[in-house]
């Protein structure tokens, strides 16, 4: 059993995979059966992390120890209610349930859009002849490239973003979450300069700026969160071997999301004047209201564990002002 679980979740993680790139297949080449696919699969998706769960909570019930979680967070004589309770008792199981809640919160909120506001799939009340065809400035090389980069920094900021939000919900404050987010982390920012320099290149190309950079206000959306998940990336290294800086790396995550957001309504809303906004858009107000409602959440979260995080960094730093004293006499 304990085989099968982890078969799941390898499934589920090839299912999310497999569910992403049909459904942009379909959507590029307008088929229908390819974005229907790619719906069958996001329900895959849930059905086996519903099945790994279950597993998990089969072999505490069971006590089977060859699990390295079902033996560091359960035992024999445990009562049957605490058994139950260790799924969510150890790093590895709490965790889970939590941070998969809040991607799927973020995923709702635009997939709300595409049913609700702006459906993609909408048709006209006549057929016409032709199309409109696409802006010329976006006609070139750089749009394969610049916009698929930027989104792929952008989306993968959720990643740090919910193990942060979900080791402030369960009060797992230790290093682990970073440790297990560091990768993705760097994937984004990574994905992030891509997408930066891809810009700026187009911009000289086409734009006619005399230069790479004009300080475009949907420029500066989009350079700001790469500039918070720089700063993330440095600062979180004093963490890992100073046990400093907790509430400002927790801090530097929840902005870097956030700052995607705040970009995503600067392009989508219309409400300033530049060559990337789409201007004819009534998305604005959904998504200033997400933002608040991530910016609300997010800093309840930090002020309700806040005495937490400062306590646990407090302790290590006197812990090793008194090792190192203790050396030095």
């Amino acid at each position: 059993m304990p085989a099968l679980g982890r078969l799941a979740i390898c499934l589920a993680l090839l299912f999310a995979a497999y569910a992403t790139g049909v459904s942009i297949l379909g959507a590029l080449r307008r088929r229908r059966h390819l974005v229907r696919s790619g719906e069958h699969a996001a329900y895959a998706v849930f059905a086996l992390v519903v099945v790994a769960v279950a597993i998990l909570l089969r072999a505490l019930v069971q006590h089977d120890f060859s699990l390295e979680y079902v033996a560091a967070y359960s035992s024999s004589t445990l009562p049957l209610r605490y058994t139950v309770a260790a799924l969510w008792g150890g790093q590895k199981g709490s965790l889970m349930p939590y941070v998969v809640s809040v991607l799927l919160l973020i995923a709702a909120f635009f997939l709300a859009l595409l049913v609700f506001v702006t459906p993609p799939f909408e048709r006209l009340a006549f057929t016409p002849a032709e199309g409109k065809d696409l802006n010329p400035l976006l006609q070139n090389y750089w749009m394969t490239i610049h916009p698929p980069s930027l989104y792929t920094g952008y989306v993968s900021t959720t990643v740090p973003f919910g193990f942060a939000a979900a080791a402030m919900i369960t009060g797992r404050l230790d290093d682990s979450w970073i440790r297990t987010t560091r990768r993705w982390a760097i994937f984004s920012w990574f994905f992030l300069t891509l997408g930066n320099l891809f810009g700026a290149r187009w911009a000289y190309e086409v734009l006619g700026w005399g230069g790479y950079w004009a300080w475009d206000p949907v420029e500066n959306a989009a350079f700001m969160p790469w500039l918070v998940s720089t700063a993330y990336l440095h600062s979180v290294m004093i963490q890992e071997k100073k046990d400093m800086l907790r509430v400002w790396n927790m801090v530097l995550v929840l902005l870097t999301f956030s700052l995607t957001i705040f970009g995503t309504f600067l392009t989508r809303s219309g409400v300033i004047s530049s060559v990337h906004s789409f201007t004819q858009s009534g998305l604005g107000p959904f998504f200033i209201g997400f933002l608040l409602f991530v910016l609300v959440v997010a800093g309840g979260l930090l002020a309700y564990r806040l005495p937490e995080l400062r306590t646990q960094a407090t302790s290590r730093a006197r812990s090793s002002w008194s090792s190192a004293s203790g050396c030095g006499s």
